[in-house]
C-alpha cells in the first residue's frame, strides 16, 4: 500500500484522536463512582435487612404487649366484679370467702402481668432505639449515594461532551485520507488499540522495540510513499526525520 508521507503523518494524528476516545472510554468504565455506588448499594442492602429484622422485633413486641395488655384489662373486670359483689356482702359467706381468694389471685395475676408488660416495653424501647439507629444510618447511606450518583452524571456529562468534540473532530480528519490506509489503520487499531505508531530512532512507537537489522534494511529500501509497518507489533509505522534510518 502506498500513501504520500505527509498523509501517512496525518495518521498520527487520527492516533492522538482514537487515543483520547480511547482514554475517555476507559475513564467512564473506570470512574470511582461506580465503586463507590457498588459500596453503598450492597450497604444499603445489609442496611435494609437490619431494618426488616429490626422492625419485626419490635412488631413482635408490640403484639406481647398488646396481648398482655388484653389480660390486664380482663383481670381487672373481673376483680371489679368481685369487689362489687363483696362490697354488696350479699350471699353465701362460703361464697365470699371463694371470692376473696379468687381476688387475692386476680391480683397477684395483675401484679405479674404488669411486671412482664413493664420488661417488655423496656426490651420494646431497646428495641426501637436498634431501629431508629438503623433508620438513621440508611438515610444518611442513601445521602451518600445521591451525592455520588450526583458526582457521577456530571462526570459522565463531561465525558460525553469531550466525546462529542473528539469524534466531531476525527470525522473530517478520517475523510479526508484514503479509504484503504483508514481501513487498515481501523483494523489494526481495533485489534491492538494502536493502528498507527511513530517510528522513532530505529524504536516502533507502537510496540516500544528496537528494529532488527534486517527491518531496518527493509525500511531504509522502502520508498517514502510506501506504507511500512512493524514485524513485531504489525503497526503502521509513519517515518519522519527522527526515525533513525
Amino acid at each position: 500500500m502506498k500513501a504520500e508521507p505527509a498523509v501517512q503523518r496525518r495518521l498520527l494524528d487520527l492516533q492522538a484522536i482514537d487515543t483520547s476516545l480511547a482514554q475517555l472510554a476507559h475513564r467512564r468504565r473506570t470512574l470511582p463512582e461506580h465503586a463507590e455506588l457498588d459500596a453503598l448499594a450492597r450497604e444499603l442492602s445489609t442496611l435494609e435487612d437490619q431494618r426488616v429484622r429490626a422492625q419485626v422485633a419490635v412488631d413482635d413486641l408490640d403484639r406481647d404487649i398488646a396481648r398482655i395488655e388484653k389480660d390486664v384489662d380482663q383481670v381487672r373486670t373481673r376483680k371489679r366484679r368481685n369487689e362489687d359483689r363483696l362490697a354488696a356482702g350479699s350471699g353465701p359467706a362460703r361464697e365470699l370467702e371463694a371470692l376473696q381468694h379468687e381476688l387475692t389471685s386476680l391480683n397477684r395475676r395483675q401484679s405479674d402481668l404488669e411486671d412482664a408488660e413493664l420488661e417488655l416495653m423496656e426490651q420494646r424501647e431497646t428495641a426501637q432505639s436498634v431501629l431508629d439507629g438503623i433508620a438513621q444510618r440508611l438515610a444518611e447511606a442513601r445521602d451518600r449515594r445521591t451525592g455520588v450518583e450526583q458526582r457521577r452524571d456530571a462526570t459522565l456529562a463531561e465525558i460525553a461532551k469531550e466525546e462529542e468534540f473528539k469524534r466531531t473532530s476525527r470525522q473530517p480528519l478520517a475523510a479526508d485520507l484514503p479509504a484503504d490506509l483508514v481501513t487498515l489503520y481501523d483494523k489494526i487499531r481495533e485489534s491492538t488499540g494502536l493502528g498507527a505508531a511513530l517510528l522513532r530512532g530505529g524504536r516502533c512507537g507502537g510496540c516500544r522495540l528496537d528494529l532488527s537489522g534486517a527491518d531496518r534494511a527493509r525500511i531504509a529500501k522502502a520508498a517514502p510513499d510506501e506504507v511500512v509497518r512493524c514485524e513485531e507489533c504489525r503497526r503502521i509505522m509513519v517515518r519522519t526525520n527522527e526515525s533513525g534510518l
